[in-house]
């Protein structure tokens, strides 16, 4: 076995492209493959610490955890099964041809003990890692893999208050009644404000201006910026927060599709909307609030001083970050008394802002109180929550039932897939082949054509699009019978995000209010991971606390490899029939009609077999 390395060696972790193998099997190349690519600098944000994406989020535990993935990977035989604890390989035990390659779990802890605190004294002692969603189930593709939900939400945001049929448009928190997907909307002359350029939050600035809407976005570090406009999904930088301001609203005033990135904290942006009075039209957060120690900068420290303290004293730190994710909230409230159509992305700052309130109200009133708008002062000052209005933290919706949810009744999500070869042109092939396979699905055909106007590629090239319950297996299909006949060079890994219709029990985020109030219920995601597993997946993973942090989600992964074999095809069948299909249960078994419906049509009602 080659000497562990301590670092991201570009030389030994490139990710093999072409035909020929390095492992037994397609599937356990594919795994490599993958892994390799979400390590790539060209995906990963911190390879040099193995963290893909999210904050934390890694494809490995450590360097040795990653070269023992890889060498076991490379004598695992088409009858075995590698196992994944928390981005260590622990065994290899034989099952069978059609078992996955792979079985992950992340992060997973005891709910009691389900919590950062209990996690990062794990994760000190080198016992567990985080995984994210795609980060440690290998199958990220970088912001590209985001940017087609993102790209739905804003397009949905559009249709519901931006087009001609919305002039009886919901306003913010009315946001129970049914959604029509494309009605014709568009952001077109219309400010949207955000923070954070990250793995997720990259997605952000491409999918506001392909909604040809003008997209504001505050980020703390600089690399972040200059990272998207490398990549094309961001179009400016200013380092003025003024300058800022000022150069969006002129591209509003013009109707002209830009991004800005600016370099700031979401706080400091926020108060001087605020200050200007210049209110959004459309408004959300994408920083990583779901880590308050690793991801969330707070507005009080630059991010040198957030670099040092978080090191020498976590605690205070911990506490810095809740209180200004409180005003962070306190903020965005404030904007949307005002008129701005506000919506949770996903990060759970609001319950991040309601848990420090909590604590507020229950603490010492004698304790000092201290403006935020004050220089930083040499002792932690405390934030009080009697400064604001108490118990509004979640009066803004999240976007799943604000704007997706009627997606998932239909089993539609985030279908993704990308070509082993490397070679761009597979991805072409497969365009063509899904664009003239749905003609009747505009709003994919719509996203199809400007995907490959205006998203480059992140390592190997890939592809996504939100696809329904019966179009996933299709396409999986056909995409097998362009590997068995060589019109791809190589076989296709295809995938989703964790974020999908039965994937996740996440009651701050997909499956916040649900018809029958089962947002907590943790069966679903397992029964999904367990499924997939008895279906053949190639490999399958199940994970603890992706998207909103500890102790707040339980979430379901899925890969299977297209490499043009009779057996592929029959795992294909299976697996991409019931992947999509426990979503449509889930919907259908809490109420919803179109979900009903939708199971009737694909032969998935209980009911109608017994």
């Amino acid at each position: 076995m080659s000497t562990t390395t301590q670092h991201y060696d570009a030389i030994k972790y490139k990710t093999p492209t072409g035909s020929e193998l390095t492992c037994k099997g397609w599937i356990q190349e594919a795994a490599l493959r993958m892994l390799l690519n979400n390590l790539n600098p060209d995906v990963a944000e911190r390879p040099d610490d193995l963290i893909v994406y999210g904050g934390r989020g890694k494809a490995a535990r450590n360097f040795e955890a990653l070269d023992n993935i890889i060498a076991a990977l490379k004598v695992l035989e088409n009858d075995e099964s590698l196992l994944i604890q928390s981005g260590k390989p622990v065994g290899i035990l034989k099952t069978h041809k059609d078992a996955p390659r792979v079985l992950i779990s992340n992060s997973q802890l005891v709910p009691n003990w389900a919590n950062w605190k209990h996690f990062d004294e794990l994760e000190k002692k080198g016992l567990m890692m985080y995984g994210q969603m795609t980060a440690g189930s290998w199958i990220y593709i970088g912001s590209q893999g985001i940017v087609q939900g993102t790209y739905e939400t804003y397009a949905a945001i559009a249709d519901r208050h931006f087009s001609q049929a919305s002039s009886n448009a919901q306003q913010p928190g009315t946001h129970h009644s049914p959604l029509t997907i494309h009605a014709g909307g568009t952001l077109k002359g219309t400010l949207n404000v955000t923070a954070g350029l990250g793995g997720m939050g990259g997605a952000q600035p491409l999918a506001i201006t392909m909604n040809e809407g003008v997209a504001l976005i505050a980020e703390v570090e600089e690399w972040r910026i200059d990272k998207r406009i490398e990549t094309k999904y961001l179009d400016e930088k200013y380092t003025s927060i003024d300058e800022a301001i000022d150069k969006a609203q002129v591209y509003k005033a013009q109707g002209t599709a830009k991004s800005i990135g600016v370099l700031c904290n979401a706080v400091h942006l926020l108060q001087r909307l605020i200050e200007r009075n210049i209110i959004p039209d459309t408004l959300t957060d994408q920083t990583s609030a779901h880590d308050p120690l690793i991801g969330y900068v707070p507005h009080t420290l630059t991010n040198e001083q957030a670099n040092i303290l978080r090191t020498q004293n976590p605690t205070e730190y911990l506490e810095r970050s809740y209180e200004s994710m409180y005003l962070h909230v306190q903020l965005m409230l404030q904007l949307m008394d005002q008129g701005a159509i506000t919506f949770d992305y996903g990060n759970n700052i609001r319950a991040r802002a309601f848990e420090f309130e909590n604590r507020q109200t229950q603490a010492d009133s004698q304790k000092p109180i201290v403006d935020s708008k004050e220089p930083l002062p040499t002792t932690h000052y405390r934030l009080s929550a009697n400064n604001f209005p108490t118990g509004r933290c979640f009066s803004f919706p999240g976007f799943v039932p604000a704007y997706i949810r009627p997606l998932f009744c239909e089993g539609k999500g985030p279908f993704r897939w990308a070509a082993l070869s490397g070679d761009a042109n597979d991805i072409a092939v497969t365009d063509e082949l899904i664009m003239n396979m749905f003609p009747e699905n505009k709003g994919m055909i719509r996203w199809m054509k400007m995907a490959q106007e205006k998203i480059a590629f992140q390592g190997l090239p890939a592809r996504i699009c939100w696809l329904g319950q019966g179009e996933r297996e299709k396409a999986g299909l056909a995409f097998n019978e362009l590997v068995r006949t060589g019109k791809v060079k190589a076989p296709i890994v295809i995938g989703r995000d964790h974020l999908d219709t039965g994937s996740v029990a996440s009651p701050n985020r997909e499956t916040e209010s649900m018809l029958d109030g089962s947002d907590a219920v943790a069966d679903w995601p397992i029964l999904n991971a367990l499924v997939n597993t008895a279906g053949g997946a190639s490999w399958v993973s199940l994970h603890h606390g992706g998207g909103v942090g500890m102790g707040y989600s339980i979430h379901a992964g899925m890969v299977i490899v297209a490499d043009g074999t009779d057996d592929a095809e029959a795992r294909l069948k299976r697996v991409l029939r019931n992947d999509p299909g426990m979503g449509v249960i889930r919907h259908a078994d809490a109420g919803y009609e179109l979900a009903q419906e939708t199971a009737k049509a694909h032969n998935l009602n209980i009911l109608d077999r017994i």
